[in-house]
């Protein structure tokens, strides 16, 4: 499938918007609602797009592409399907740097209402349209040109306040109103399937899954494939999780030692497997913004021990000058980073976004010792693949990166006189990851169409290998 036009992302007020004209558009199988609001007062949106009647089951369980009649089971007054309709839960927009799932998740709610209703039959989908619409608001890169435009108004937050990530960090009466929104509708909805869109800046695509879906990696692999998109056989992010097939890594179970790899969360505690409350499954689709086929190389690694020595002692030094330049801000102008992020308002810089991208930038600072310590530490492989040090390789780079990028915003917004020296050192290891790693822009249509296949693939697998209900 050639995809010849490519689309900016978009913010979540055109997300909402779009939606809205969806909903308006088919009134009988499509509801727009508020599932709750952000810490700034957002509103967190969903479009639901109604289950038909479910046709006759297969031979082997899973559910027949007969055709059935469009809006046979409506939405009810609680945004889900009616009657013993199961549910698909997809979120968009958790990492507000990953902006790839709104677009995607419009998408599928249009495919599946005039090009593929068979995943509708006895099935309602649901769409959370943006996780964190108050993060996407402060990373502005509607469709970058390249990985320095991309950083230019780069925005992650700290993990306690990624809706995701936050139950693994903060007790249960201090989590973020996204997380509590989020979690709500996963109580409500008991999604056979949750399905997170994730988006990389430069790599390959992969799927985490947190039971596996047998099957998946086929037509995973053939889509990333046709798309000319390079699986991640290595990724950082499942080191030592088990692999049933390219670029598909299955999340230890609970209670086992692997919890995750380089990361202060357990992933485990995120809200991916408040899913498994209600026998649900959680799949995370990750897609390149820019490409590089080092991630997709299995040719074992010369020396992975040695590689990654070399990988921690660049990290702990590229870390080093952007916490001077830090410590310098600090000096000029101190601020008081114990502000509560439930209240958001300028700090001492005077910027609304200063305090924000200061805590983000000091936690991303904070996390870079234990990384090098368990890079050189006992535990670090002696064997690897070429695409596994790649892979973190890449991680290095964009955790110092972006902790750069972020200090460089509150720097130049202020005048401050660190500023054009970081500025440059922001440009030249832009200019040197993508030099590197042979980045090539994957079109937005193109990141769409590889996450919506994928997404359908899953659904697919699943009901084949559960039965009628879907559950495994």
């Amino acid at each position: 499938m050639t995809l010849l036009r490519d689309m900016c992302y978009p913010t979540p007020q055109e997300l909402g918007l779009a939606a809205r004209a969806l909903a308006d558009e088919h009134p009988g199988d499509v509801r727009l609602r508020q599932a709750g609001t952000s810490r700034a007062g957002r509103p967190i949106w969903v479009l639901s797009v109604a289950a038909t009647a479910a046709p006759p089951t297969g031979p082997a369980g899973g559910l027949s592409a007969a055709a059935v009649p469009v809006g046979a089971v409506p939405v009810g007054a609680a945004g889900r399907a009616g009657g013993d309709a199961r549910s698909v839960l997809v979120v968009a927009g958790a990492h507000a740097n990953e902006p790839v799932g709104g677009a995607t998740a419009l998408s599928l709610a249009r495919r599946l209402l005039r090009d593929d209703p068979a995943p509708r039959a006895g099935c309602a989908w649901h769409f959370l349209l943006c996780a964190d619409p108050d993060g996407a608001d402060l990373h502005r890169t509607p469709r970058p040109d390249s990985l320095l435009d991309y950083h230019r108004y780069f925005y992650r937050p700290p993990g306690p306040e990624q809706p995701e990530w936050a139950p693994s960090l903060l007790p249960a009466d201090r989590l973020p109103p996204e997380t509590l929104a989020l979690t709500a509708l996963i109580d409500e909805l008991r999604p056979v399937l949750q399905v997170s869109l994730h988006a990389t800046d430069l790599g390959g695509t992969w799927v985490q899954l947190t039971r596996d879906i047998p099957g998946l990696a086929e037509p995973f692999a053939k889509s990333a494939a046709d798309l000319r998109i390079p699986v991640e056989n290595g990724a950082s992010d499942a080191a030592g999780w088990p692999s049933p097939g390219p670029g598909i890594f299955v999340i230890p179970e609970p209670g086992s030692e692997a919890a995750g790899a380089f990361h202060p969360e357990d992933t485990r505690l995120s809200t991916w497997y408040h899913a498994h409350r209600h026998a649900g499954t959680t799949a995370i689709v990750e897609v390149p913004m820019w490409a590089s086929d080092l991630v997709d190389d299995p040719a074992p690694h010369p020396d992975p021990r040695g590689a990654l020595r070399m990988l921690a002692a660049r990290l702990t030094a590229d870390a080093a000058l952007v916490g001077a330049a830090r410590e310098q801000a600090r000096a000029r102008s101190p601020l008081h980073l114990d502000r509560d992020p439930d209240r958001p308002g300028p700090g001492a810089h005077g910027d609304p976004a200063a305090a924000p991208l200061l805590r983000a930038v000091d936690w991303t600072l904070a996390l870079i010792p234990r990384i090098t310590a368990e890079w050189t530490g006992p535990g670090a492989p002696a064997e690897a693949t070429a695409a596994y040090i790649a892979s973190i390789d890449a991680f290095g780079r964009r955790l110092s990166l972006r902790a750069a990028a972020m200090l460089l915003r509150v720097l130049r917004a202020e005048g401050h006189p660190a500023a054009p020296g970081l500025d440059r050192l922001v440009s030249g290891w832009c200019e040197d990851f993508a030099a590197v790693f042979g980045a090539r822009w994957i079109p937005v249509a193109t990141q769409v169409e590889h996450q919506s296949r994928t997404v359908l693939a899953a659904y697919a697998r699943l009901v084949a290998a559960g039965g009628p209900t879907g559950r495994v």
